[in-house]
């Protein structure tokens, strides 16, 4: 009964909100983000406690600003997501661009496959949306939902224009035969692991357990590998689906090496773009959660 409530009320809530003008609806997110910051302590408090990891000499009102944008941004991704199943070419292209696509178009002509290395950054949702817009599918790593019907309803959207999915807990062959196929599969490189599946590599210079999934993969067959975001551009009032260039996996004798490095080139890579748009990352996810042994809890 609860799951059945639960779906319920996100499909009554995505649908009001898909069909209000987006700056009412955003409006709206923008009070809800409120509330929600103001009395989801626990979320705060992380947000806040990997702020001062990652920032550790930013005033705490900084911090703060920060973090409020946050969950702005979490707010407005919301209400894309709700509307995503209006989205034409056309009705989204004063406020949807690309920027770099000639990276992906050049690494996917290859045609050894393409991982992009993407996060919880910016609208994430949007972002694989809007690439099968363009008449660019691709799949998708995700966890599922523990309600089964909330899952199906979201993955449906996800998939409306050619998409799919690879869930978490058993994408390693679909990742492959969609490389030797010359697919392009998107993966969110930021959030904490646990060994064996995670390593640990530096971001924002504090250790973090991070899967080396992908860099195994573009090891194994030789895909590109390139970062992707679909971030909020305030100066245009519009988002950009960012490209950047492909970072190049090592692949020498030591496949252990090879792989910490590749993991290691990818998360800074993340973190570049963090350090660029830092109030559009999930900062109140646990990402230092997991310490090596020896290593006292930083949460």
């Amino acid at each position: 009964m609860r799951e059945t409530l639960a779906y319920w009320l996100v499909v009554v809530v995505a649908r009001t909100l898909g069909l209000m003008p987006r700056r009412l609806a955003r409006r709206l997110s923008g009070v809800l983000a409120v509330l929600v910051y103001r009395f989801r302590g626990r979320l705060r408090r992380v947000g806040m406690r990997n702020l001062e990891i990652a920032f550790p000499k930013l005033p705490a009102k900084d911090r703060e600003k920060i973090l409020r944008g946050v969950y702005r941004h979490l707010g407005w991704q919301l209400v894309e997501f709700c509307r995503m199943v209006r989205y034409t070419p056309q009705n989204t292209q004063s406020w949807l661009r690309t920027k770099g696509l000639e990276h992906y178009l050049g690494a996917r002509d290859r045609g050894k496959g393409v991982l992009v290395v993407t996060g919880h950054l910016g609208a994430w949702e949007l972002s694989s949306f809007y690439h099968s817009l363009l008449g660019h599918p691709m799949g998708m790593v995700i966890r599922r939902l523990d309600n089964r019907r909330l899952d199906a309803f979201v993955n449906a959207i996800r998939c409306m224009h050619g998409n799919y999915v690879l869930h978490k807990d058993d994408f390693g062959r679909g990742l492959l035969k969609a490389m030797h196929a010359g697919g392009t599969v998107g993966i969110l490189m930021d959030t904490n692991m646990t060994p064996p599946q995670g390593a640990f590599v530096e971001f924002f210079g504090v250790p973090a357990c991070t899967a080396t999934g992908l860099a195994h993969v573009a090891r194994k067959t030789g895909a590109a590998v390139l970062p992707g975001f679909m971030l909020w551009e305030a100066a245009e009032r519009c988002y950009v689906l960012h490209f950047g260039p492909e970072i190049e996996i090592p692949r020498t004798g030591d496949v252990a090496a090879d792989i910490l490095a590749g993991t290691q080139l990818c998360t800074s890579v993340i973190e570049s773009w963090i350090r660029r748009y830092p109030d559009q990352w999930l900062w109140i996810h646990r990402r230092w959660k997991t310490r090596p042994a020896g290593e006292a809890a930083i949460y």
